[in-house]
């Protein structure tokens, strides 16, 4: 695309700003609720199948895994297609791909498919903050990033509470089911409420503004930029530490002193509420007060909550749990939009590489601190997930505090 773009994106506040802000709620939603769907769940698919629970969490691993693997090559469909078709079509291979991993009739069986439902969501957040960054204007960036984040945040509450209650009842498989149906009914929302796309240029005929060197110039492009990288490793370091406290949880929880039913266990996942307030307020004061303190605040606030989790009192865990939920997902917020608006010519690449560390993160740290809960318990998980986030802060504040741009003037980063 250009640099001065004829037309004008939706101004914050307009009709068709507000059906892409429900719009993109609706596709975090569709995708986040199948993703992380077994999470909850996991100790009754590790008594069910006989496994142990770094196993079981292989289940969501395989997942995030091939999301992970997919969102560079979703970048690429994304700029041939169009970011809102591309979209369309991941969220409907994934749905069709959850319900037969949901029945499968093994195990290896149940990761292939996993994998494969995963490879087909990456569609959705490798494109999701390209279409944003295309269709809004400049200013509104910040705001509509935090709402799609606000999204990613009500699927994975929603998929982990409705599947808990049903697998109580029903079994795993059926609890994976009734999540199905969810995103069948929030992807018909994404669908009908999604604005088309105005200013999007396919990649074939893009002119100016393009980064040189063809697809592998857009794909480096984005790795010289020492910020980017920073946020990378951020993406890396939150994510995997966050979904091993929430892959591990229900262990915890169903073990002594607490012995919770897994009805009760999927009520905690009510905790992301937090991230589904804290996710737009981020965007709102990253807006006014810049990018960098922002997020290095929600990480502090990450920090606190993990910290708290280690107290006995059941009050004091989940209020740990939800400043952790929140503060995990301001600094996600902040991080994923500002990954988006740094190479303008490659957006789609610069927030591919990003949701690549992210998932990366969820797939190996989420699995590997399950080995560190078997050998240390669940300190030993809140230890390594805490070294996470201060190594996080740390790299931003050397990598980002030179190059940090206010969110208002995204549009020239």
């Amino acid at each position: 695309m250009s640099g001065i773009d004829p037309i004008p994106g939706h101004a914050l506040g307009s009709p068709a700003y507000r059906r892409m802000q429900l719009a993109l709620v609706c596709a975090g939603i569709a995708c986040f609720a199948q993703l992380y769907s077994p999470q909850g769940i996991l100790q009754l698919i590790s008594a069910d199948l006989g496994i142990g629970p770094e196993q079981a969490a292989l289940t969501v691993s395989a997942a995030t895994a091939g999301l992970a693997l997919a969102v560079m090559p979703w970048s690429f469909v994304g700029d041939r297609l169009g970011r809102r078709p591309a979209m369309i079509l991941a969220v409907i291979a994934a749905t069709v791909l959850a319900l037969a991993a949901a029945w499968s009739p093994s195990f290896p069986l149940l990761l292939v498919l996993r994998l494969l439902e995963g490879m087909a969501l990456g569609g959705v957040p490798a494109l999701a903050m390209a279409y944003l960054s295309e269709e809004v204007d400049a200013r509104s960036r910040a705001v509509a990033a935090g709402w799609f984040v606000a999204g990613t945040t009500l699927g994975g509450l929603s998929g982990r509470v409705l599947a808990t209650p049903v697998a109580d009842v029903l079994g795993w498989r059926a609890g994976m089911t009734a999540v199905v149906m969810l995103a069948v009914l929030a992807a018909a929302g994404f669908v009908a409420l999604a604005p088309q796309e105005r200013r999007f240029v396919p990649r074939r005929r893009a002119s100016g503004g393009s980064v040189p060197g063809g697809r592998a110039g857009r794909l480096l492009a984005p790795l010289r930029d020492p910020g980017l990288l920073a946020l990378l490793a951020c993406a890396f370091l939150l994510m995997g530490g966050f979904v091993a406290v929430y892959n591990y949880l229900a262990f915890h929880l169903s073990g002594p002193p607490y012995l919770l039913p897994a009805s009760l266990i999927g009520l905690m996942f009510l905790a992301y509420l937090g991230g589904t307030a804290s996710s737009p307020l981020a965007g709102r004061l990253a807006s006014r007060h810049g990018r960098l303190p922002v997020m290095l605040g929600a990480m502090a606030v990450m920090l606190i909550g993990l910290l708290l989790t280690l107290a006995a009192p059941l009050p004091v865990l989940i209020l740990g749990l939800v400043l952790m939920t929140a503060g995990f997902f301001g600094a996600h917020s902040v991080a994923s939009g500002w990954a988006g608006t740094r190479v303008p010519g490659a957006r789609s690449q610069a927030t591919g590489l990003y949701n690549l560390a992210y998932y990366a993160g969820s797939s190996v740290l989420g699995w590997a601190l399950g080995f560190v809960l078997a050998g240390a318990g669940w300190g030993g998980v809140v230890a390594a997930v805490s070294a996470a986030v201060v190594l996080a802060g740390l790299v931003s504040a050397a990598l980002l505090r030179d190059v940090e741009r206010p969110a208002a003037s995204a549009g020239s980063s």
